[in-house]
């Protein structure tokens, strides 16, 4: 039998089915509300609707829980790579050797970009944000790929998911090239998927660069951490893009411009930044803590929108930091600020009450300054990582045919008014 929640609206009685997840979450369906009772729900930035059904990502923020497919966040960090993460959450099964090969061989074999796609870069100043390019030019894929506009089978899905995970990774190397005034280095088919980035980025003509084990590691544990994360922001744009039929290269090109954004994808920035004046003495640990108890300063990297515990992610990353410089030999003094910084909050009720926790951008902006990538690229990162997840979420969507999304609004702007021509007003 289903359950169901009652609603008595001026003396009306609606019943509302209610659904339940496989993880005991339960939403109330309120598909019908307005049209049996001219009202709709009132809810500021979504924090308590659900536009979808998925079978994709699992958070409990409560207890500090991500799953991809059903797989703990912390076996897939410690046992997978990215590449085999990104089947997973496009096609829902961890990958065969056989299918893990054909698909790497895959993007080895999508990795170079159309010829006139470079002519797309120099349209750009040199100092023109890698997002901007990133996003533009990855929805230009769709002018060069026209038979992928339409997807109509899974071969059609699997080839535009291998084309841009593959190109994504070389628009976006080749993006920082153009900002330093660097020849492009073209992909290397004979690399894996994360140590070509490194190559892409770093070598120049006649030098190849040769990334350690370490980095390369620690590059495809960033990616991997970044690669779902549920309905988030730009998530959730790539679905409501998607939802009206928009091909894919498009509907990522629209997360990534939502991603852009200081308190989504650029929040690792913002750490980095914030870390670097307490390095410079502009502030110490233990002001910043007064200051954000006194709301004159806002602690970056602590806290989250679904996470009232530690963000999992947090946890891999602050040991993958240390692990990671510790091995290269190098010395990060943001390192050691950042765990002072933890340990100070950690210990100060205001914020163990608030479960004020750091979450996943705190320690990510730390690898990527191991890993020499500036910080213009931060964003572009989280957006590499995140591809497999937007991929997955597109075709969700479009194998449900879900109607267009299409939010309401409770309306408080001027009743009728008669429009005053120019001369009498």
């Amino acid at each position: 039998m289903t359950k169901t929640a009652t609603l008595i609206i001026d003396g009306k009685t609606l019943e509302l089915p209610i659904i339940e997840g496989t993880q005991g979450d339960r939403g109330i369906d309120i598909s019908r509300l307005r049209a049996e009772t001219g009202c709709i729900t009132y809810d500021p930035g979504y924090m308590n609707t659900g536009p979808c059904k998925s079978a994709i990502t699992f958070v409990d923020g409560e207890n500090g829980i991500l799953r991809y497919r059903g797989y703990p966040i912390e076996q897939i960090a410690a046992r997978g790579s990215f590449v085999e993460t990104a089947w997973l959450l496009i096609f829902g099964e961890l990958p065969s050797r056989e299918q893990l090969s054909r698909f790497s061989a895959a993007l080895c074999e999508e990795e170079l970009l159309h010829e006139d796609v470079k002519h797309h870069f120099e349209g750009f100043p040199p100092n023109g944000h890698p997002m901007a390019i990133l996003s533009a030019i990855t929805n230009s894929l769709g002018c060069y790929h026209p038979e992928l506009l339409e997807i109509e089978s899974r071969g059609e899905f699997y080839l535009a998911a291998s084309k841009i995970i593959s190109k994504v990774r070389t628009i976006a190397a080749f993006s920082y090239r153009k900002s330093t005034g660097r020849p492009f280095m073209y992909p290397n088919p004979a690399l894996s998927y994360c140590r070509n980035f490194l190559h892409m980025m770093f070598s120049i003509p006649h030098k190849h660069y040769d990334p350690s084990p370490e980095a390369v590691r620690a590059l495809s544990l960033f990616l991997t951490l970044h690669a779902d994360h549920e309905q988030n922001c730009s998530t959730s744009t790539v679905r409501m893009v998607g939802s009206t039929q928009a091909n894919l290269f498009a509907s990522v090109s629209a997360g990534i411009c939502a991603l852009w954004g200081r308190l989504h994808g650029g929040a690792n920035a913002g750490v980095v930044e914030m870390l670097e004046q307490i390095r410079d003495g502009k502030t110490s640990p233990k002001d910043c803590i007064e200051l954000v108890k006194q709301k004159k300063f806002r602690l970056m990297g602590f806290g989250h929108r679904i996470y009232k515990n530690f963000d999992p992610r947090a946890r891999i990353l602050k040991d993958a930091a240390h692990d990671l410089l510790l091995k290269l030999g190098k010395l990060d003094p943001l390192l050691d600020i950042a765990m002072e910084l933890e340990a100070a909050a950690l210990a100060d009720p205001y914020f163990t009450e608030r479960k004020l926790y750091p979450n996943v951008d705190f320690y990510s902006g730390i690898i990527l300054r191991a890993l020499n990538i500036p910080v213009s690229m931060f964003p572009v990162m989280f957006a590499i990582g995140r591809m497999p997840g937007w991929i997955a979420h597109w075709y969700e969507e479009n194998q449900e045919q879900t109607k267009i999304h299409r939010p309401r609004q409770v309306y408080t702007g001027q009743i009728i008014r008669d429009y005053v021509p120019i001369d009498e007003r």
